[in-house]
């Protein structure tokens, strides 16, 4: 206490080791100008004499928001959309993905997305890539879907010309040497593993979803003896795959990631014959945001026309023009869940359960009601540049997840592409209530085609407006929803229009939409322990029923 007292007096004082002047009371001294002893009299108000005058962003009309679109003589397409900043984002986007790969090994486009950003006829090494973007503060990234392949550049714009020649190299000039093949075989048979270890099984159930019909396989880790029981683990444990689901054996319904046994098969000339018809400049987009439009045009006519590809100059002879057929179906996977996360708090056992129903393409007018629609369910989805979300006051969360509280989760998520779409509703729970929730899943399906409450869709509306415009603020998504809108229309539909069409939905267009998909059959993936699961059949029936009930089973024994 006499040394708080001791510290106290000699900070009132200012005297001894604090070395502070006495403090001193009454009206505090304050300096004229913040602007430093330079210039001492002129006020924050006006600008200093020698400083360059700032320049700010303007706005001079519509025109200023546009996205500008220019073909080149090879059919290639130049997008690039106007925005205020120092840096930029540049990429080719390419009509090429898993659903082209009918006629070839499945997992090719999987493999590209991997190889990526290599060794190409300029650079030696990835790390040579690499050092070059970063003179001009700039990273990379390739991404693959069903249906597009992606490769992307953010950067300094004053490195434009840099960041056009490198992308022309990396997607024309790839050398695929069989030590970065080997390496990319290692990478996605780790992706794989990771696919099916991972606690988040909502990658596996869109992919199970989506894809063709397969025989049942063994899991190779666990030994098929024994009787077929998911429960136990361990030894005896065995996992049974059963596919049969939306687009059996077509288009979108091919493996978007490389089967196991292909793992092995695919090599450089492999890929040089897929490359040869689908990397042709006719289907590709070269989209840029935060650059002029002129200089981006001769960027891609100086590095992207008239060059050489490494695969040889042969045209396409043999496109998959094919249009995604909708079968419906089931795909089951049985497998332990009961350790899937370890842990001081664990991830309880769960089955998880995933229902579709075919929606519309994103180029059909009733695409937006399906995006509403998706929205008053509580998901999000692949709605241009909107991501996933769930709003307290959607239907899954107050109709499911606040009077079921032994639901672990219920959301809806919507894909849609250029020919078919898919809505889905995924929702977990145990293994002993998967009836009961699959029949709340097919309710809610039900009430979708029922009476829509005014307030409800308008908050809908609200929410998907509001989550497209702040998605609209990243420059990275600005230059995703361009590429992908001038590579399947030639033309973007701009914020303000998609707006406008947002709020001219009507609740008799959500009711026709969700009648129209409730004709269809559905799309079912199931994911765990599948003792209770209802027949594909009987969930069928539900779907066409008045309330979504399961139809009664009578069991003589338990």
């Amino acid at each position: 206490m006499a040394a708080v007292v001791l510290a106290a007096t000699r900070l009132l004082r200012g005297s001894g080791s604090w070395g502070c002047s006495r403090l001193r009371f009454g009206p505090p001294a304050y300096r004229r100008f913040s602007s430093g002893g330079a210039y001492p009299n002129i006020p924050l108000s006006s600008p200093l004499p020698g400083v360059p005058k700032p320049v700010f962003a303007t706005v001079d009309g519509q025109e200023k928001f546009e996205t500008k679109v220019t073909t080149l003589d090879n059919g290639l397409r130049v997008a690039s959309q106007n925005k205020f900043g120092q840096f930029c984002t540049v990429g080719i986007l390419i009509n090429s993905g898993s659903r082209y790969e009918a006629k070839y090994l499945s997992g090719i486009a999987h493999f590209l997305e991997k190889l990526a950003f290599s060794s190409t006829a300029r650079f030696d090494s990835k790390d040579e890539i690499l050092l070059t973007l970063e003179k001009h503060g700039g990273i990379c990234d390739c991404q693959t879907s069903r249906d597009t392949t992606m490769y992307a550049v953010s950067a300094d714009s004053k490195g434009l010309d840099t960041v056009v020649a490198l992308l022309a190299d990396v997607v024309l000039q790839p050398r695929l040497t069989d030590e970065e093949v080997e390496m990319t075989r290692m990478a996605v048979q780790f992706e794989l593993e990771d696919l099916n270890l991972r606690p988040d099984p909502e990658p596996l159930l869109t992919e199970m979803i989506h894809e063709v019909k397969c025989q049942t396989r063994e899991c190779p880790r666990i030994s098929n003896s024994g009787p077929r029981d998911t429960r136990g683990g361990g030894e005896g444990a065995s996992v049974m795959l059963s596919l049969q689901a939306a687009y059996r054996e077509n288009t979108v319904g091919l493996h978007r990631f490389c089967p196991t046994e292909n793992v092995a098969k695919i090599n450089r000339e492999v890929l040089h014959s897929y490359l040869r018809n689908y990397y042709t400049p006719d289907r590709m987009v070269l989209a840029g945001v935060g650059v002029e439009h002129e200089h981006l045009v001769d960027c891609a006519r100086k590095y992207l026309l008239g060059v050489q590809p490494a695969w040889g100059s042969a045209e396409a002879v043999d496109i998959d023009r094919s249009v995604a057929q909708y079968t419906g179906g089931i795909a089951k996977l049985e497998r332990d869940m009961s350790n899937v996360s370890l842990g001081p708090t664990p991830i309880p056992e769960l089955t998880h359960i995933m229902v579709g129903l075919e929606s519309c393409s994103f180029l059909e007018e009733d695409f937006i009601p399906f995006a509403v629609l998706n929205m008053m369910m509580g998901g999000g989805g692949s709605f241009s540049a909107g991501g996933p979300g769930k709003g307290m006051f959607s239907r899954l969360y107050l109709n499911v997840l606040n009077r079921h509280h032994w639901m672990y989760n219920a959301t809806s998520y919507h894909h849609s592409y250029e020919d078919t779409g898919l809505l889905c509703i995924h929702a977990s729970a145990d293994p002993r209530q998967v009836r009961e929730m699959v029949e709340i899943i097919t309710k809610e399906f039900i009430l979708m085609g029922g009476t829509v409450d005014t307030v409800e869709l308008e908050r809908a509306k609200t929410q998907l407006t509001s989550m497209l415009m702040m998605n609209l603020e990243s420059r990275p998504v600005i230059f995703e929803d361009v590429g992908r809108q001038v590579l399947a229309t030639r033309s973007r539909k701009l914020p303000h229009e998609l707006c406008t069409l947002i709020r001219n939905v009507k609740p008799e267009d959500v009711k026709r939409v969700a009648s129209k998909m409730l004709r269809g059959k559905p799309a079912v993936a199931a994911l765990g322990d599948l003792t209770d699961l209802p027949t594909y059949e009987h969930i069928q029936t539900a779907l066409s029923s008045k309330d979504g009930r399961l139809p009664r089973t009578y069991r003589l024994f338990r």
